[in-house]
Formats: structure tokens, sequence, C-alpha cells
């Protein structure tokens, strides 16, 4: 069992949980993600690391809570315990050591990049955050990205900071002052958009992939995804992949599989659905 050491809301629907798991902490490296089931029989979710303490033995997952799942682990209150902590897993952020980084979060996302741009920050490297969000409410880190480098910040509204898409104050940044790459996470349009922004520019350009995932060592075949004409596996060949070889519309279409189960209870009814859409998985990986 893990406790949960502490449980913040951040946004509508988002809180971050620091949970104790040393062996984890000690070990983890940017862009590296657990698997947490917070009971018997509940389903695996997997989750990016945001930060972690080696020295308090905890680490920081922020969890937007969508479906059933996501929603009964952010219920849980300071003090209780989530069963399983899996991980480290993936593989780590391949991280440049010099020149300007320009890091791209959207939404949770955001949350995803605040470690990769820590380890930045670290090795002297110039960083750039921009983040988004569709108002104020809805974007976080902007505080911790601070502490790094130069935040811009884009909400839809224009509630905070500019009015527009992450994507139009990237592109300002690129023509003012060409970064050696760009980390990107967030959702997949923003991640696919972002790709094209980059592209005609050959700046590099690294995205994090959510696909559907199961064990998270490449044995289900569920978090498969086409990279440059390659099947890879995000679990181990990722999380994170060159977006300009990603195939995005195929990754869209597999994100939507199991959409009608996410917001089902686990009651036997719904665990029967779940186990049939496990044997519709190994169907697909045979295919």
């Amino acid at each position: 069992m893990h406790r949960i050491v502490r449980n913040e809301q951040l946004a509508t629907n988002v809180h971050r949980l620091v949970i104790a798991a040393p062996l984890v902490a000690k070990a983890r490296k940017p862009g590296q993600f657990v698997i947490v089931r917070l009971a018997e029989g509940h389903e695996r979710i997997p989750l990016t690391i945001a930060d972690g303490d080696p020295d308090a033995g905890t680490i920081t997952l922020v969890i937007q809570a969508m479906g059933h799942s996501t929603k009964a682990i952010v219920g849980t209150p300071a003090d209780g315990d989530i069963r399983d902590v899996a991980g480290p897993l993936g593989a780590p952020t391949h991280l440049v050591t010099s020149g300007h980084a320009v890091c791209v979060g959207g939404g949770v996302g955001t949350a995803v990049v605040h470690p990769i741009a820590q380890a930045l920050h670290r090795a002297g490297v110039r960083v750039t955050s921009i983040i988004g969000g569709r108002n104020r409410q809805l974007v976080i880190y902007h505080e911790e990205l601070s502490r790094l480098g130069t935040v811009q910040v884009c909400t839809d509204d224009g509630s905070w900071g500019r009015k527009g898409l992450v994507t139009d104050a990237l592109k300002d940044i690129c023509a003012a002052d060409r970064p050696a790459i760009v980390y990107a996470v967030g959702p997949v349009p923003m991640m696919s958009a972002v790709a094209e922004t980059t592209r005609p520019l050959g700046v590099h350009t690294v995205v994090s992939l959510n696909p559907v995932m199961v064990d998270g060592t490449g044995m289900c075949g569920g978090c498969r995804v086409t990279v440059g004409g390659q099947v890879r596996f995000a679990c181990v060949d990722g999380p994170e992949f060159d977006g300009h070889q990603v195939d995005f519309t195929e990754l869209r279409s597999r994100l939507g599989t199991y959409r009608m189960f996410e917001s089902q209870p686990c009651s036997d009814g719904a665990c029967k659905a779940r186990s049939a859409a496990d044997r519709i998985l190994q169907q697909q990986q045979q295919q």
C-alpha cells in the first residue's frame, strides 16, 4: 500500500497527489510514468510522474478526474492508501544539454513538462515554457515553471496572459529565437498542432503520447502507435516520440476505443464489459 501524503485540487477536476513510493522516487527520471491501481479489481491507470523527492520517498502525480477510476483516485483523501504504484516505466526523456529549449504544456500536460523543464534547467539549458488552458482556472504549474525560466500563458478566452492558442505563442518564439528543441505535452490535437508548427522550421519536436495502456511492459499491445511508418509501443519505446513522425490520426482513433467504459463503476456488469474490451484488445494485438 502507498500512502497519500497530500491531495490538493489545482483546477476543476484536477488534483495533485503526493504519494509515498520510495523506490520509485529514487529511480525515476524525467518522462517516465507509473501505473496506479487504487484497489483490488480496479482499473490500471498510467500517470506520468510530475515530480519526486527521493529524500522524502515521495512522487507527485497530477490527475484529471475524467472517468470512474480517476475520480475514485482523486477522491481518496490524504492518509488514504493506493494499493499499487508500479514503476518507473517507459524510456526517460532525451534531454539537450545546451542552447534554448521550449516546453509546451496544455491542460494537465503542463505538469508532465515540469520534470523535463526541471532537468533542462539543472543542465544549464535556457528554458521557455508556454502553458495554456481554456481559461485562467484551468492553467496549472505556472509558479513551478516560473522558477525554471520564462513562462508565457495562453488562454482561449484571454482571462490570463495571451488570448489564443499555445501554437500562436510558439510561432512568435520560433521566429524571434529559434530553439534547439521543443517538448510538447497535452491533448492530442494540441501536440499535433505543435508538430505542424515546427515541421516547416525543422525544429526537433518531442511529444509524450497517451494511448490505451494496460500492463506497461509491452505485452498487451494496447499502446501501439505508428511512428515513422513503424509500430512502436508507448509503454516501452516511449511515451515520448518525434512529433513529426507520429501518426496522430491513428492515435486519435485508438484513444476512443474504450471511452464508453470509462465512466462506468467497476460493478459486475462493468467488469464484464472490461473483460470483453480486453478480449478485443487481444484480437487487435494479433492483427
